[in-house]
Parts: structure tokens; sequence; C-alpha cells
């Protein structure tokens, strides 16, 4: 059956995936139409060989709507989600805003699709796109020998910070292409750039911080609790231990993560390569890397290792496109299973 789809949010970067996704997975649209900010409607967006006029999601009607494609922030999420939803469409919201809600389930489809039934307020979640990339490939270790604790650190694109991210470091990099033979040897030169999204300069560096600091004297990020919270529920392991250093890295597309997990049974490699072998969504790969997943919908793995003093423990690399199965594929992903239902 063939479905009125609502993308809000339309004209950002997800929103952009998002349409080009649900052309490229044939998914049955009867209807689409697209919402965005004040400032954008009005304009007009190309999909398939139909010009269509971005409406203002705050005033437009929501009737008819069968499935809503949320990616336009949580701040506008928790103003209008739950009237789209009220008004018949099931949302499928991309942003923080109802992930932690008990009555809204969580879902990455390959590790817990069945969460899709319990509907009570007509939202789904999709998580953050950092979390996102390790679940597919957590799920099978988990299952095996059961996860207790993990500690990773992510290298998180510019492009999670949006179409400004995006054009900060190229502004950047423009601007040491000039200088780049001085780059090796002078930070004076790094210390020139103006940044306005990061904290300090994101070109050709590493920034120890992604995210804002969560205000409760942790010193610690939104992103990294994002990271706890959202894969104790997707995991459904509430007291698993949870430590993340989230960075900021001079990378277009691609979140990467170290992750070491930590289990209540012993671990072996070959066993872990044959489970991440047959694992929906997960390539193997030697050395994933934020390029090679640029543009494609796995969560690629390699660096497979086990601790040689504690066999409990094994180490791993993963990378992932954050604006594909990190935001929008997921959420048409979700679409497909509720299809099924």
């Amino acid at each position: 059956h063939s479905m009125n789809i609502g993308i809000f949010g339309a004209t950002g970067q997800v929103g952009g995936v998002m349409r080009q996704i649900l052309i490229e997975r044939n998914f049955p649209v009867d209807s689409i139409r697209f919402f965005a900010s004040s400032k954008s409607a009005g304009t007009i967006i190309r999909w398939k060989d139909q010009d269509i006029e971005v409406e203002n999601a705050h005033t437009a009607s929501y009737d008819n709507l069968d499935i809503a494609l949320f990616s336009c922030g949580a701040t506008t999420s928790l103003e209008i989600a739950e009237k789209v939803a009220a008004a018949g469409a099931v949302v499928i919201d991309n942003s923080s805003a109802f992930r932690m809600d008990d009555d809204v389930p969580l879902v990455v489809p390959e590790v817990n699709a069945r969460e899709i039934k319990n509907l009570k307020k007509n939202i789904i979640a999709n998580p953050n796109c950092t979390t996102m990339v390790a679940m597919p490939v957590l799920k099978p270790l988990h299952d095996k020998w059961n996860l207790r604790k993990l500690i990773v650190t992510t290298f998180q694109a510019v492009s999670g910070a949006g179409i400004r991210g995006v054009e900060e470091l190229k502004l950047q990099v423009d601007d040491l292409h000039e200088r780049v033979d001085e780059l090796a040897f002078s930070s004076e030169v790094e210390r020139n750039l103006k940044p306005n999204t990061f904290p300090i300069p994101v070109a050709f560096n590493v920034i120890p911080f992604a995210g804002s600091l969560v205000d409760d004297g942790e010193f610690e990020t939104n992103e990294e609790k994002k990271f706890r919270d959202e894969s104790r529920k997707i995991l459904d392991i509430q007291d698993l231990e949870v430590t993340a250093t989230c960075t900021r890295v001079g990378v277009m597309t691609g979140h990467s993560i170290s992750i070491t997990g930590f289990f209540e049974n012993q671990t072996n490699r070959n066993e872990a390569i044959k489970l991440l072998q047959s694992a929906p969504s997960v390539v193997l790969s030697d050395l994933p890397n934020p390029v090679e997943s640029a543009g494609k919908d796995p969560s690629y793995v390699g660096r497979i290792r086990i601790n040689s003093s504690n066999k409990n423990e094994l180490s791993l690399f993963v990378a992932g496109d954050n604006l594909r199965k990190g935001a929008a594929l997921n959420a048409i992903q979700i679409a497909e299973e509720l299809l099924r239902i």
C-alpha cells in the first residue's frame, strides 16, 4: 500500500538525503509534502518529476499524512511533533526530543525492530548518528557474550553539526590552502582561523569536544551522554557502563568510533568476525574509515582484536555515514518496517 509522506526539515542537509533515499529504495509514495521553517516556506523543491512547494511546518495542515519524517531539530520537534501525530501520522523523529521518553520507542531496525509496535504516542525516535553507527555492530556481540561495559572515543564529521559545520570546514580549508607549506611547522597559522560553529579551528585538526556541555557538573557533553543513554535503551541493557569521549574532526562526512567492549563471557576473535560477517548492515573492512563509508549504507568494522591479558575484552573500529544510516536511512528503514505491520 502506498503512503502519504511528509518530510519536516525538508530543505536541510538530512532532509535532502531523505528525499534521495525514498527514491533510491523505491519507497511506495502516494503523495509527498515538504515542510520547513517560515524562512524556507514557499521555496520549490524538485522531487522525481514534480515541483513541490515547501510549506510552513508550524502553520500548515497536517491532515492525511501517514508518515511524517522529522529532521528539523529538537526545538521544532517538541513544538509540533505531537500535533502532527495527533492528526494521524506516525512521526519518525530524528532529533533528541523524544529519544529518552519511556513511551517512545528508540529504534534501529536491525537491532530492535519489534519495539516499533509499542506506538503509545504515534512517535518513533531515531538514535543519535554516532550511537547508530555502533549499534548493528554491538548487537550480535552482545547477544553472544553479554556486554557489560563500553569505552569509546568518537571521531565525528563536521556534517554532524549541519550545513554550518560543512561550510566552516570548507572556509578554513580554503583559507589554509594558500599557506599549506607553513602548516606542518606553525600553530600560528591555525590560530588565525576564525571558529564559529566549533570552539577551535577544525580544519586539519581534532577537537576533543563535540556537542555542548551537559549542565550537571559532570563536565560531559550531550553527545557523550546520548551515546550512553541511547546504547542502554536500544540494546536493552539498563545498567550498561559507558564512558565516551566525543571528538570533532576535520572530515566532511562519516563518523568513526574506536570501541572497547567488556563482556561477561570470554570472547574469541574468529567468532567475532563470523558474527559480524553475517550481521545485517555491517561490512568487514581492513581499515574502516569515513571516506570509505561516505555515501554508503552499512557500518564498516575492522581492527578487531582481543585484549591478550583479558579475553573478555574486545576492541574494534567502526565507521559509518552519519547522514545516511546515522539519520535519513534509519528513519526510512523504520518507515519500511511500519509498512510490514
